[in-house]
């Protein structure tokens, strides 16, 4: 705590070694790890959850991250959309919140 932690590079996502992510190398990783889950679900025999690991695509992110915030008004900043009804029709993917039966 008592040193200076220096910035190893200015890009929001970066490597170990604080190389910038391009477009294609933050795919490449994203596909990396999804065929993984995918084999770690088939090795499990959940032959349910290795199809839906397999279906994601990396595009189901933002409205995935739209729809685990709670409130609409901070997913529509984090979306950087001024018209929240948008961000809600568009975007937000979120179901009856229910209590577990036991």
């Amino acid at each position: 705590m008592a040193r200076p932690v220096k910035a190893m590079s200015g890009a929001l996502v970066c490597t170990e070694e604080g190389q910038a992510l391009t477009a294609k190398m933050l795919r490449d990783r994203f596909e990396a790890a999804r065929k993984e889950a995918a084999a770690l679900a088939d090795k499990a025999r959940n032959e349910d959850l290795a199809r839906r690991i397999r279906a994601f695509q990396f595009r189901d992110i933002r409205p995935k991250a739209a729809s685990e915030i709670a409130s609409l008004d901070d997913a529509s900043k984090l979306l950087g959309h001024t018209d929240k009804q948008i961000t809600q029709k568009v975007y937000r993917r979120v179901g009856e919140l229910v209590k577990p039966t036991r």
